[in-house]
């Protein structure tokens, strides 16, 4: 039998981040009674099997009320299709409708979820050795593990209370330029982030934009909890803001529709010039990575998006309605649990905080002890309840907090769970 030696597989198979996810999933397997308020994902209720087809005929509808004849629609949902997809228009018409970003529809690629769309565009901006991504920290470790698996250095910028400050980013942009090194861009949730659950003012979003247009860097936008907002007040995302093409707008349907279609997107509308002055967008140049990666995008999961955004009339946001509803519910309510739980003053007695976040589906507590893999399988077992150590979305930090989700719950599961999160902080804080 081959037996490989694993010092030489590639270092994006040995990541430890990586394999601290897989084992918040084999504790999850284990303890199957166990509240997780570790996953991040969307609440199953609003799923019903009927729906696929709902939307699929409703698509299919769509496309012979703009002229395609049985052959025509047969080949759009069983052939291969075009790189970039076949949804792009209606996406690029949501993004007006909801966010008011205007973009051609050929600045869109419509890519086999957010996930695809990060590997293309580290791929296509990090062309050399010292091209590094700049990143706030903590980080989503999709991105970091995108980058990984490329051989792609991250370097981390850290968030403040309010969020990434743009004079930070800008010292720490000058500092990679100093040491050799070139930063291509910088990726960053404005919106909710996970896991922080922070929120950037409009302020320091311009400021952002200002900074990567003195350092020559683009900005990568990523926006999977944007419409969950404990208000409507509006945000303006970033990508709406920018005037001068240095964001690229990362966008995904697993929240806001669900997470089975599997379908992503990117904007990424920066002019590319050739060695004889031809243009092109930067999305199209993209699509040559996207060919090599997946050859295109599953037509009939398109479909089934095409279906959701052409009976919603492009509007995530009219489509979602009842979902924002439900997780502002329970967002409020996970805070709340704390609170009740973990009564003043005894909390700032001993340590115990957490963050108001202004909407998304995650909160950060800090504690007073280490929150590691080992505490969590205590946790499992002992308190049945389930968290994500914060140190997970650090490269060396958040020791002393963890992350909790409330998406994936009803609103007395949440309470449940918190209040097993509290008697084991409790116990722990006694020890």
């Amino acid at each position: 039998m081959v037996k490989l030696d694993r010092r030489r597989l590639h270092v994006s198979v040995t990541d430890p981040v990586a394999a601290s996810m897989n084992f918040l999933n084999e504790v999850a397997g284990r303890y199957p009674d166990a509240v997780s308020l570790a996953a991040g994902r969307p609440y199953e209720g609003f799923y019903d099997t009927a729906d696929i087809g709902r939307y699929l005929d409703r698509y299919v509808a769509y496309l012979a009320e703009q002229g395609s004849d049985p052959v025509q629609i047969r080949r759009a949902l069983m052939q291969y299709g075009r790189t970039n997809g076949q949804i792009h228009g209606l996406i690029a018409r949501m993004l007006a409708t909801d966010d008011g970003i205007d973009v051609p529809a050929e600045a869109v690629s419509v890519t086999a979820g957010c996930q695809e769309a990060m590997v293309m565009v580290l791929r296509g901006l990090c062309a050399g050795p010292d091209d590094v991504l700049l990143a706030a920290e903590p980080c989503y470790v999709g991105i970091t593990g995108a980058a990984r698996i490329l051989g792609i250095e991250v370097v981390p910028v850290p968030e403040g209370r309010g969020g990434l400050d743009p004079a930070r980013v800008a010292e720490t942009a000058r500092a990679v330029r100093d040491s050799g090194r070139t930063p291509r861009a910088l990726y960053l949730v404005p919106d909710f982030s996970n896991p922080s659950g922070l929120c950037l003012d409009v302020a320091a979003r311009q400021g952002l934009l200002d900074v990567a247009e003195a350092e020559d860097f683009l900005i990568l936008e990523d926006d999977p909890y944007g419409l969950f907002g404990l208000d409507d007040r509006p945000r303006p995302k970033l990508k709406a803001l920018d005037t001068r093409q240095r964001v690229v707008y990362l966008g995904s349907f697993a929240k806001s529709v669900f997470p089975g279609a599997r379908i992503g997107f990117l904007v990424a509308d920066q002019t590319v010039v050739d060695e004889a002055g031809r243009t092109t967008l930067l999305a199209e140049e993209l699509s040559t990575i996207k060919s090599m990666l997946t050859v295109n995008t599953s037509p009939i999961a398109q479909a089934v998006v095409g279906g959701v955004l052409v009976e919603s009339g492009c509007s995530l946001k009219a489509a979602n309605a009842q979902k924002i509803a439900f997780y502002r519910e329970n967002l409020r309510g996970l805070v709340d649990a704390l609170d009740r739980h973990l009564p003043a003053p005894w909390r700032d007695e001993v340590g115990v905080r957490w963050n108001q976040p202004e909407g998304g589906f995650f909160a950060v507590v800090d504690v007073p002890f280490t929150a590691d893999e080992r505490l969590l399988e205590v946790s499992a077992s002992r308190y049945g309840v389930l968290w994500t150590p914060m140190s997970f979305f650090y490269t060396d930090g958040g020791t002393r907090s963890l992350r909790l989700s409330c998406s994936y719950l009803d609103a007395a599961t949440v309470e449940e769970g918190v209040r097993r999160l509290a008697a084991m902080i409790r116990d722990n804080v006694a020890a």
